[in-house]
């Protein structure tokens, strides 16, 4: 009678699995439970493998399952084997992470959240994948993160402008003309005679610590225009869901008018001639060097944004 084989090749990995998940749940019951199969399965494939391996893995005392002096080999190479197994997994994780480019994104709060959206479509679209972590944020608060290198870039409203303590670096990317948007209600009511029906309108703005507040006080200042200021709203999205409820009409970006009118259900009440939103990417680099950062930059170049 010929001796069975126990060369590698014939160790089946399953049968060695359900051996190890039941030396270590220290039953073939709890085993069956976590592996959820029928304890019988599990039965008929340890026996198969003891007869593969030519010897008991193990043996029975009282209601326990006990390792045998070659089942406590074998779960010696087996924690091995499945060690090796998770590593070999983790490697290719990290090796397919590896290969995907990360960009982590500060997002001023001011900045019009469908605009940030136009602007990173550019990186998203680059041929190497691109795994996006963003953070909205107060702008100087973005910048401490950005000089921390806890960002890659800020995309925001407005130039770092002078900040001895920061070495940071603003990069234009653009500028978009303004308008006056609000519910179907009040843009019949407030449309005619825009700009003047503004008089006593009430209306939504940004907060006075943002750019565009000081712009557009200057737009109304110099028409003499005194509308009710009845909110102010450092975050543009919150300002637009209130605008969206009928509290008062909002400013945003003319070119957005079709997302607008399909996300906050506002229409154009009219246009503020000579007010522009700008946007910029803030880097530490002089010279960006991030693919996806560029990319942001190239992509704005080709955006309707004027």
């Amino acid at each position: 009678m010929s001796a069975p084989n126990t060369s590698p090749a014939s160790l089946n990995h399953r049968h060695l699995h359900y051996f190890w998940v039941v030396a270590k749940e220290g039953g073939i019951s709890r085993a069956a439970e976590r592996l959820g199969v029928a304890v019988q399965t599990i039965s008929a494939q340890l026996k198969e493998l003891e007869q593969s391996l030519g010897t008991a893995l193990f043996t029975q005392e009282g209601r326990r399952l006990v390792l045998t002096e070659a089942g406590r080999t074998a779960l010696h190479y087996a924690d091995q084997i499945f060690l090796l197994g998770e590593q070999l997994q983790e490697a290719l994780q990290l090796q397919t992470a590896a290969a995907s480019l990360k960009l982590t994104v500060g997002i001023s709060d001011a900045l019009p959240k469908l605009i940030a959206y136009r602007l990173l479509q550019a990186a998203i679209d680059l041929p190497q994948p691109v795994r996006l972590v963003c953070h909205e944020g107060e702008f100087d608060e973005l910048l401490a993160d950005l000089a921390l290198h806890k960002l890659d870039v800020v995309l925001t409203d407005r130039p770092a402008g002078s900040r001895p303590n920061l070495r940071v670096y603003s990069h234009p990317l653009g500028e978009c003309r303004m308008g006056v948007f609000a519910t179907a209600e009040l843009a019949a009511r407030y449309g005619p005679g825009f700009p003047d029906s503004l008089n006593g309108a009430p209306l939504l703005l940004p907060t006075r610590d943002t750019a565009l507040r000081g712009r557009i006080d200057a737009w109304l200042s110099a028409r003499n225009l005194r509308p009710d200021v009845v909110g102010e709203f450092e975050d543009s999205a919150l300002m637009m869901t209130f605008g969206r409820s009928g509290l008062g009409l909002f400013p945003a970006p003319t070119l957005l008018a079709d997302a607008l009118e399909e996300q906050f259900r506002a229409r154009p009440v009219g246009g503020m001639e000579d007010v522009r939103e700008q946007f910029y990417a803030i880097s530490n680099e002089r010279k960006i060097r991030h693919p996806a950062v560029e990319a942001i930059r190239q992509g704005a170049e080709k955006l309707p944004l004027g």
